[in-house]
């Protein structure tokens, strides 16, 4: 599917911007109103960071309150890949030279023939490519569109690279799968900048930081009135991720239904927006990471076993930082590197006992918990090197890990058996297990999720749900 162009028109005459506005949308744009010059500053704000961006804006020159020249400027800075045509019914050389040294790719007197505007609107068109392009390829060179930001030296990780550098040219789904924090949003950057479809958006979204009642309008987007709080039309990820990659992290947490919404996505490349009967169709490259071992969950019921075999293609498993000890320094120094950077700091080393305690670290919560920790480090660090007094306390003195002798299991086995249903009985040691690790962490619910190698917004969902939400439980601990 072709996107259709974004066009503002701004003008305090709402017949003529009415006009205006349905001309350009028979040229094939999409088009909005502005009647001044801060209702334009409103709607290019409140746009969805990931909607395709405002290609054109069609501006009068007489605005109240803030005249077109200023909002021309603000644009030039805000937006300069967003091209800018001027329009007045008083035009003078002198104001067309001004708006035209300020930015402008056209200047127009009213009242304009048709002719005149499917012209601007060309030249403003392709003024917006040659600048998105641009703006692409400063990109490129800045990032390189390679594996720079996805470290390790570890056997595995040399082989993902590999296999990263192979599936990147094609359009194949890929299905990551490890421990929250091990870096599979980078790798799915990667992906992305490595494929033809670098120049095309990079679409992000986290399916389990994302209520289930939201995550359908988020992925699909919806029309105005399609529910209550539904103000206006609302372009989905997959919609805004067309001719590009959407990564979707977390797919472990999405419901059945919304896993039957996204096979037929993976399938036919359509879908229809909330409260609309209108299908899209959309070319967008599909990569996907879980947290959780999806065959496991589909043995279990809880994932469709279709879904698992349509977006299982090609698989990435990302090992845990403690499964390669060998990269734990080298990543340490690249983002010490790049916070003594940051923050204007002349610091260059660990001591030697600050990289050994770094070294016998489990990081439990993998390479994003050692990037904390080293931003940290960072901050506190007084001179060249950082040393053990800038690391957390439970960095330098880790928890042993539980014996197994003594593990939840182990005692369930031998305690007596009161029946009770299933569900009750799996619920039971879960809510022990939270409690012990929320006891650990003297209820700091960041470290106990990270412990517990997930994300926060699942521990949460945990919590609510069998019960350990009131300070009695604090209490019982």
């Amino acid at each position: 599917m072709t996107t259709r162009h974004q066009v503002l028109v701004v003008d305090d005459d709402p017949l003529v911007a009415e006009s205006l506005a349905a001309f350009l949308a028979e040229e094939g744009c999409d088009t909005a109103s502005a009647h001044s010059a801060a209702a334009a500053r409103e709607f290019l704000a409140a746009r969805h960071p990931d909607a395709p961006p405002v290609a054109a804006v069609f501006c009068d020159l007489a605005l109240p309150g803030e005249p077109g020249p200023d909002l021309l400027r603000w644009l030039a800075k805000e937006h300069p890949a967003t091209a800018v045509v001027m329009l007045t019914g008083y035009g003078t050389v002198e104001s067309a030279v001004e708006c035209l040294r300020l930015g402008a790719v056209d200047y127009l007197t009213k009242p304009v023939a048709d002719a005149e505007l499917r012209l601007a609107l060309s030249r403003a068109l392709r003024h917006h490519t040659l600048a998105s392009e641009n703006a692409g390829l400063k990109r490129r060179l800045t990032t390189h569109n390679d594996l720079a930001h996805v470290v390790g030296d570890d056997p595995r990780m040399r082989r993902i690279f590999e296999l990263v550098r192979a599936v990147a040219p094609s359009r194949t789904t890929v299905l990551m799968s490890g421990e929250s924090g091990t870096g599979k949003s980078l790798v799915a950057r990667a992906i992305h900048d490595l494929s033809p479809r670098r120049d095309k958006p990079f679409v992000e979204l986290s399916c389990g930081s994302i209520p289930e009642t939201l995550l359908e309008s988020e992925l699909f987007g919806h029309v105005k009135g399609a529910f209550t709080g539904a103000h206006a039309d609302k372009v989905g990820r997959f919609q805004a991720a067309d001719g590009g990659t959407i990564f979707l992290d977390e797919i472990n947490s999405a419901s059945p239904a919304m896993q039957l919404k996204l096979l037929r996505v993976l399938q036919e490349r359509k879908f229809e927006p909330v409260g609309s009967t209108q299908t899209i169709e959309v070319d967008a490259r599909v990569v996907l990471a879980s947290n959780q071992p999806l065959d496991r969950l589909v043995a279990e019921g809880r994932f469709r076993q279709d879904l698992y075999y349509r977006i299982n293609v090609v698989s990435i498993d990302m090992p845990p930082l403690r499964d390669r000890p060998g990269d734990v320094l080298l990543l340490a120094r690249r983002f010490l590197g790049r916070f003594a950077a940051e923050l204007g700091k002349q610091i260059v080393a660990f001591t030697p006992d600050a990289e050994s305690a770094l070294a016998r670290y489990p990081f439990p919560g993998n390479v994003r918990e050692l990037q904390n920790i080293i931003e940290r480090a960072a901050v506190l660090a007084k001179g060249q090197t950082i040393t053990p007094d800038e690391l957390p306390a439970h960095v330098l003195t880790p928890s042993p890990a539980p014996s197994p002798a003594t593990t939840t299991s182990d005692r369930d086995d031998d305690a007596p058996w009161v029946p009770m249903p299933l569900e009750d009985a799996l619920r039971e040691p879960e809510r022990r297990i939270l409690l012990r690790a929320l006891r650990a962490n003297h209820w700091n619910r960041q470290r106990t999720a990270e412990q517990l190698a997930i994300n926060r917004t699942t521990l949460y969902k945990k919590l609510k749900a069998l019960g350990i939400e009131s300070d009695d439980e604090r209490r019982a601990g």
